[in-house]
């Protein structure tokens, strides 16, 4: 029977309005978990249901995930033990009827303290399968190999016994016999002289030429399609993590009277690693793809963010079409339909604080609440339980002055929120708590500095308190709920009477020591941390804003943040978009909005965000040099080069942070005009900081000296590498893959993939496009749907305005028609290419292509100056078409 809520009962004299009282007791998470088994088993049970299917969606994971210290381990537990034991149901949980015969759940914390890793994963998983009382021979042949390898001489049965594991699972003891009795099994199937024993040498080769023939003595494990190539595959621990497709293999095989349903409890899954470093999360995330047939449920303080695409690269399945059940609505990022696969636990959900205000008040039983106002409520709740109580008494409050109320009568806050949440703390910890409030995220000495004391006492104390969120990562790993800290900031500003009520100057006293606290630990920072600063950006530039206070360290942020050409979204606000409302603060925030959008905007957009900041004069000295190096850089790729090299001149001249820059793009300049004498001239004397091995392979690349190129574009990806730059790294190897395809289209497709991974750490939009015709540039001469492919590349380069990727884009179609001897076609895209180089750029590219399909140059072209002879450059390129042309 549902309780009366007596606080809403007596809050009106409608008698008609029935209140109930709202009760989380973790039914909606028991309710998920049961609906999720079920389609599990409907899926898995489908006739067309194949456990080796590696490009299927994936549907067999449940996330709950939530704030440090709600329960969700405790959650977890309580999982296991259901699921493993019926009986141990809450009383309030309803019981389900299965449509499977039986469950095998087994649970593993994550957690860094328990010393869990993917050794201890995978076993853990087989452990709780031994109970079964088979070998799982697929698996168990793969793994006694892994293991004999990375253990030599340590017994399994040892490890576990070390481990704890034989107190944790119950038929631990077994899985040694269980192995044995797979290596037995093959040994006897193949004639092997005694037991396999080791499955290493010999009688590995000699099951993987029997598996691969398909021989009827191996028949049983030949419809294993991949277990010879894993049993190939060095014994690592890369090799390890996908031995679970193995394991889900064996499970499948069971007759339809054995089957089960291993239901896997992944806890604490935040210590497995942070958002930047993720290699222990591809480990368990190939567990969860790799057995389809299992299910996982995951319990974690973040929720997973594998739907994401922006992970492609970093995990081995990203993307909505991947995880359709980690999909986030794209407006809100939640989920809000009912087969969601993310729960927040604690804070309510959008979905169940519309769910809550909906039944706490009702007429008739229908919501007394409209929708419009549930949903403007459960916005501005941001899943604070108290502030929808609070929502519902105003409610019923304005009902009782005759106002009907409507959705702008809840976009305030509650002052009731303040009261409640400072009325048991100390004067101290009010102080703290205001601080903070100042800080979208924060640590105990940033807050205890915030706040001016001496000691970390009440911070510390603070910390414990429920409206404090823990995300556990990043260098200021706190966070105030946003209700909270919106209701603190806006209580003083209000008719607070509180007798420690802050004024604006010691607002402006807090914001000002938080700045400084926030500098001196960026300052002081030596692992060069990126999230520290990202942070700092982004908490300092918005307190200088908001509080009028001066850049300091920030510029010097801002400037590191532009050299590791990485562009993670700062997330500022908005910079005043007219130039006569810019402040130092906001033309800061405006240039580093600008160059980091550059990747994703036409280079034309970039150049005159960059000149209103600029001419409004607004930009510190320190600072300017920036916003007109990177307007000079877009000139440049826009093919505007007498203004580019206006800029590089002053900037040079003023001899700033960014002199050396300036001087090398002085020099791209010249290389652009033809004048490679020059170019090679200014190289000697510019050194790593000028980037000059860079410059040397782009002159010898255009006069068709590939192998001299090459090893420039060698030499300065390993001087990056040597000065920890790895935008520079991934810029020159991508320029070395473009080059080497042009001589050794295999050795090139090498260096494309190493391109490609070194481009997933940054955001170099100019190289991922240099790399990206590298491969055409491999496939030039043989591909048949080179063009559909240029087609696509030259309208992303269009977008972008990068001038000079669309020459290098025709230089590549030159090249394939070269070298099929299809002079008509050559002389077509000569045209486009001496239309792109009309403004006097590049028009090396132009000779180049007349040089390699063996063409005279036209009378009207302006010749390049070639650091040789043309005669010399004519040859090279004239070779590097005839060499592709030659039979293999």
């Amino acid at each position: 029977m549902t309780s009366r809520d007596l606080r809403y009962v007596f809050g009106s004299n409608d008698r008609s309005i029935v209140a109930h009282e709202a009760f989380t007791d973790r039914q909606a998470q028991w309710r998920a978990v049961h609906v999720a088994l079920a389609e599990h088993a409907r899926i898995t049970r489908a006739a067309e249901f194949q456990v080796e299917d590696l490009e299927a969606p994936r549907e067999n994971i449940l996330v709950f995930h939530g704030v440090g210290g709600i329960g969700k381990t405790t959650l977890s537990r309580k999982l296991q033990a259901v699921l493993q034991h019926s009986e141990q149901r809450p009383q309030q949980w309803p019981e389900f009827i299965h449509p499977w015969d039986r469950l095998l759940p087994v649970r593993i914390d994550l957690a860094r303290s328990g010393g869990s890793d993917i050794e201890g994963t995978v076993l853990a998983v087989r452990l709780a399968v031994a109970a079964l009382g088979r070998p799982m021979p697929a698996f168990d042949l793969a793994l006694r190999r892994y293991w004999e390898h990375n253990h030599p001489g340590e017994p399994i049965e040892e490890y576990l016994r070390r481990r704890g594991l034989f107190a944790r699972f119950s038929a631990a003891a077994a899985l040694p016999d269980q192995i044995q009795a797979a290596l037995g099994d093959v040994a006897h199937a193949l004639l092997l002289p005694g037991a396999v024993g080791t499955v290493l040498g010999q009688g590995t080769k000699v099951l993987v030429k029997a598996l691969r023939e398909h021989r009827q003595a191996v028949r049983a494990l030949a419809g294993c399609s991949r277990l010879a190539d894993l049993l190939e595959a060095d014994p690592d621990l890369d090799t390890l993590s996908y031995l679970p497709h193995l394991l889900a293999w064996d499970l499948a095989q069971l007759p339809k009277d054995k089957q089960v349903l291993p239901v896997i409890l992944l806890d604490t899954f935040e210590d497995i690693g942070d958002r930047t470093h993720r290699e222990r999360e591809r480990l368990l995330q190939r567990l969860v793809w790799l057995m389809p047939n299992a299910f996982f449920i995951v319990t974690g303080r973040d929720r997973l963010q594998w739907a994401d695409p922006a992970l492609e690269g970093r995990l081995d399945w990203t993307g909505r079409s991947a995880w359709p059940g980690l999909a986030t609505d794209p407006e809100t990022g939640h989920r809000r339909s009912a087969g969601s696969r993310q729960l927040l636990i604690g804070d309510f959900s959008p979905d169940d604080c519309r769910d809550y205000l909906a039944g706490c008040l009702t007429r008739d039983g229908h919501p007394l609440i409209s929708p419009p106002v549930r949903d403007a409520i459960a916005d501005a709740s941001h899943g604070l339980p108290l502030y929808l109580d609070l929502s519902v008494m105003r409610f019923l409050e304005l009902r009782r002055g005759g106002h009907q109320p409507r959705t702008e009568d809840f976009q305030h806050d509650f002052p009731t929120l303040i009261a409640r949440t400072v009325r048991d703390l100390s004067a101290e910890e009010r102080r703290v708590l205001r601080s903070v409030s100042l800080l979208d995220s924060f640590s105990v000495p940033l807050a205890t500095h915030a706040a001016g004391l001496a000691h970390h006492a009440a911070a510390i104390r603070l910390i414990e308190r429920p409206f404090i969120q823990d995300s556990g990562t990043g260098p200021w790993p706190f966070h105030l709920h946003t209700d909270i800290r919106s209701a603190i900031r806006s209580s003083d500003s209000s008719d607070d009477s509180s007798d420690d009520r802050w004024s604006p100057q010691d607002w402006r006293h807090a914001a000002r020591r938080a700045l400084q606290a926030l500098s001196d630990q960026w300052s002081t920072d030596r692992s060069h941390d990126r999230a520290l600063l990202l942070g700092y950006l982004r908490q300092g530039l918005t307190l200088a804003r908001e509080f009028q206070l001066e850049l300091g360290t920030l510029i010097d942020a801002a400037f590191q943040y532009v050299d590791d050409s990485i562009w993670e979204p700062l997330a500022l606000p908005d910079a005043q978009a007219h130039t006569e409302g810019l402040t130092p603060v906001n033309a800061l925030m405006e240039t580093l909005s600008a160059i980091a959008r550059r990747q994703r905007q036409h280079r034309l957009h970039t150049a005159d965000r960059l000149t209103r900041v600029l001419d409004s004069g607004q930009l510190p000295p320190a600072a300017d040099e920036l916003a007109r190096y990177y307007r000079a850089k877009a000139s440049r790729d826009l093919g505007y080069f007498d203004a580019s090299r206006q800029d590089l001149h002053r900037i040079r001249s003023a001899g700033g942070r960014l002199a050396a820059s300036a001087g090398r793009g002085i020099a791209h300049l010249s290389r652009c005009a033809g004048e490679f004498q020059e170019t090679l001239d200014l190289a000697e004397h510019m050194g790593w900081e000028g980037r000059h091995q860079r410059l040397i392979g782009d002159v010898w690349w255009a006069h068709g000296d590939m192998d001299r190129a090459a090893a420039a574009y060698l030499a300065d990806r390993l001087e990056a590498e040597q000065h920890h730059s790895l935008a520079e790294a991934a810029l020159a190897q991508a320029h070395l893959a473009f080059t080497t395809c042009f001589t050794d289209p295999a050795g090139g497709d090498a260096e494309i993939v190493l391109a490609e991974e070194l481009l997933a750490g940054v955001s170099l939009r100019s190289a991922a496009l240099a790399a990206r015709i590298a491969a055409l540039v491999r496939d030039a001469g043989r591909s048949e749907d080179l063009h559909d492919r240029a087609d696509l590349l030259r309208a992303e380069i269009q977008a972008s305005g990068l001038a000079y990727a669309a020459t290098r884009l025709e230089l590549a179609l030159c090249f394939h028609h070269a070298i099929r001897d299809e002079p008509d076609r050559v002389t077509a895209h000569i045209t486009r290419l001496r239309q792109l180089t009309g403004n006097g750029g590049s028009t090396a590219y132009v000779e180049a292509a007349h040089f390699m399909a063996g063409l005279p140059l036209p009378p009207d072209l302006r010749r390049t100056s070639w650091v040789d002879s043309e005669e010399a450059t004519r040859g090279r390129w004239r070779s590097v078409v005839t060499n592709r042309q030659a039979p293999r």
